[in-house]
C-alpha cells in the first residue's frame, strides 16, 4: 500500500515495539514460564523470536528497495538502551535479520543518553526526542561521527493514562522544533504524525511506582487526529514544508465527514451472573491460575480482559490476594469491596454456613516500556488467604468478550433495562446510522466504568475519572440501519449513549 501511494517506509518489526500496547506487542504467552527472561537470548525467548522472524521476514524481503519494494530501511528491535539486561540480545537481533535476507540499512532507535547502551557497532544509531537542544547529539557523537543525525522520533505531544492530565503541546514549539531540523539538514519522523486509538484490550500500561492504564485514545496531540482531521500543528508544519519546498504541495485530502446519532438508553440489561453459563467451560483447579497459565486457546491462555475466580468459604476475616490489575470482590451477589495492586487485603464479614466466594480481576493493560515488562502476569497471582489459611476449590472463569461470546448472549433472556443496577452487567440497545453510517464519538453519560463493543467489536475502555471522555467510533464499523451496542458495566448503570461531532478530554482533574 505504501508503495502504490509513493510512500518510503522504515520497517519496524520489533519483536519489542513498545507503542504503549500491552507488553510492547510481546504476545502473553511468553510469560507462562518464568524463568524465560524476555528480551533477552535465554533460550525460550530466542525461540519465539526466530519463529517469529521465519514467518514474517520472508514476506518482507522482496519488499525491499534493491528489489523494487519500498522498504529502504529496517530498525533493529527498539529502545533496548533503556532496558539493557543483555549485551549479546541486539547483536542476535541484528544477525537474525540479516541471515534471512534483510539488505537494507539497519538503525537503532534510542533515548538521547541510552543510545550509548543501545547501538550497535556497524549500524546506524537514531534518537528519540521531545525537545531540541544545544547539546541533543553530545552522546550521538561520542559513539557515532561523520554520519548523518536521523531522529528516529520527534515526540509533537504524549499519550493519556486514566486520572492524569489530557497532554498537550504548543504548536509554535513544534514549528519551531521543525525549522530547526530543516535549517541543520537533520532527518527526523514526526511521531505521532496520525494519532490513533486503542481499540479493544490493547493498551498497554505505565508503572512508576503505580500502575496506569493507557486511555483508549492515543490522539496523542498529534499533526493529524485520531480521527484523521487537520490540526494547527498540521498547518504550521504544512506552510513550513511549502517555503522550503522547491516543487508545489499538493492539495488538501477532504476530511472524513462526522455526525451526530440519535440518543440512545440501553433496552435491556443482563448482570454478570447471569452470563456464566454463556462462557466457554470453566477451568476448575485446587489454586488460583493467572490469566496465561490458564488451560484455554490450545495452550496460549488468556492474553486480555477480565477472568472471574468462585470459591466456597465458610468463615469472615481477614482477606489476602495478589491481584493484578484491580478486582472486585463479591459474596455471592454482594459487593464488599475491591482489591488492586496496592490494596492486597479486606475485611470480610462474618458469614452464615458457606457462601460462595466470588473475585472479578481486570487486565487493565500489561506495562509496556522496562523491565517491569517480565512481571506482567494478570489475574489472582498466588494463593488467596483468609487469616492466613488458603482457600482451595476454584472455578474460574475466562471473560476474554470474543465476537462468538456475544454471538451466544442473543439467545439469552434479557432482563428491561433499569437505571440503578449496581454491579457488573451487560447493557444492550440500538443505534441507528441511517443509510450512510459515518464517524462519530461516544459520550457514556453518568456511566461509571466498562467496555463498549459495537456489532460485537470491542471499541475500547470508558472511565469517568478521564481524561478521556469520548470513544472515536469510525463509520466503517457500522452497518446501514440498526447496530448492536452492548456495554460492559464495571459497577452502575448510567442513563444515556450520546454521540459529538467532536472528542472531548477533560482538562482539569
Amino acid at each position: 500500500m505504501a508503495a502504490k501511494i509513493g510512500l518510503w517506509v522504515i520497517l519496524r518489526p520489533g519483536p519489542y515495539i513498545c507503542s504503549e500496547i500491552d507488553l510492547g506487542g510481546l504476545p502473553s504467552w511468553l510469560l507462562q514460564d518464568s524463568n524465560v527472561r524476555l528480551r533477552t537470548t535465554d533460550k525460550g525467548f530466542v525461540e519465539a523470536v526466530d519463529k517469529y522472524f521465519d514467518h514474517l521476514i520472508a514476506r518482507v524481503v522482496p519488499l525491499q528497495y534493491r528489489q523494487g519494494g519500498p522498504i529502504i530501511a529496517v530498525q533493529v528491535e527498539n529502545e533496548y538502551g533503556s532496558f539493557d539486561k543483555d549485551k549479546y540480545y541486539m547483536p542476535y537481533i541484528q544477525k537474525a535479520l540479516l541471515k534471512r535476507g534483510i539488505v537494507e540499512l539497519l538503525l537503532t532507535s534510542d533515548g538521547e543518553k541510552e543510545v550509548l547502551k543501545g547501538y550497535i557497532k556497524g549500524v546506524l544509531a537514531a534518537i528519540n526526542i521531545a525537545t531540541f537542544q544545544k547539546d541533543t547529539f553530545k552522546h550521538l557523537h561520542n559513539i557515532q561521527k561523520n554520519k548523518p543525525i536521523m531522529i528516529m522520533e520527534y515526540w509533537v505531544g504524549w499519550f493519556d493514562t486514566w486520572g492524569n492530565k489530557h497532554n498537550v503541546k504548543d504548536a509554535r514549539d513544534v514549528e519551531n522544533t521543525v525549522s530547526e531540523f530543516i535549517k541543520f539538514e537533520i532527518s527526523f519522523n514526526v511521531y505521532m504524525f496520525h494519532g490513533g486509538t486503542n481499540f479493544g484490550f490493547i493498551n498497554g500500561a505505565t508503572d512508576l511506582g503505580k500502575h496506569e492504564s493507557i486511555a483508549t485514545s492515543y490522539d496523542y496531540d498529534a499533526v493529524l487526529t485520531e480521527a484523521g482531521d487537520y490540526t494547527e500543528k498540521y498547518f504550521k508544519l504544512r506552510k513550513l514544508f511549502g517555503s522550503v519546498l522547491a516543487f508545489p504541495l499538493p492539495p488538501l485530502p477532504k476530511l472524513t465527514p462526522k455526525t451526530v446519532y440519535p440518543s440512545m438508553r440501553p433496552s435491556f440489561y443482563l448482570p454478570l451472573w447471569d452470563v456464566l453459563q454463556y462462557l466457554n467451560e470453566p477451568v476448575i483447579s485446587d489454586k488460583p491460575i493467572n490469566m496465561e497459565n490458564l488451560p484455554i486457546n490450545s495452550g496460549n491462555g488468556q492474553s486480555y480482559g477480565f477472568i472471574l475466580y468462585e470459591t466456597a468459604i465458610c468463615s469472615g476475616g481477614e482477606l489476602h490476594a495478589d491481584v493484578q490489575d484491580t478486582a472486585q470482590v463479591f459474596l455471592n451477589e454482594t459487593s464488599i469491596g475491591i482489591l488492586g495492586n496496592a490494596d492486597q487485603y479486606l475485611n470480610i464479614p462474618k458469614v452464615r454456613g458457606c457462601q460462595r466466594l466470588r473475585i472479578l480481576v481486570e487486565n487493565q493493560g500489561r506495562v509496556n516500556f522496562s523491565w517491569k515488562i517480565q512481571d506482567q502476569r494478570k489475574g489472582l497471582i498466588g494463593s488467596v488467604t483468609i487469616n492466613n489459611i488458603p482457600l482451595e476449590g476454584y472455578t474460574i472463569y475466562s471473560l476474554e468478550m470474543k465476537m462468538s461470546f456475544f454471538e451466544r448472549l442473543h439467545s439469552a433472556t434479557w432482563r428491561p433495562f433499569r437505571s440503578s443496577y449496581l454491579g457488573p452487567a451487560f447493557y444492550i440497545g440500538t443505534l441507528r446510522a441511517g443509510s450512510s453510517p459515518k464517524d462519530t464519538f461516544l459520550r457514556l453519560l453518568n456511566w461509571n466504568n466498562g467496555f463498549v463493543f459495537i456489532n460485537g467489536r470491542n471499541l475500547g475502555r470508558y472511565w469517568y475519572i478521564g481524561p478521556q471522555e469520548t470513544l472515536y467510533l469510525p463509520g466503517t464499523w457500522l452497518h446501514p440501519g440498526e447496530n448492536e451496542i452492548i456495554l460492559f458495566e464495571k459497577r452502575k448503570s448510567g442513563s444515556y449513549i450520546l454521540t459529538n461531532l467532536n472528542p472531548s478530554f477533560k482538562t482539569v482533574l
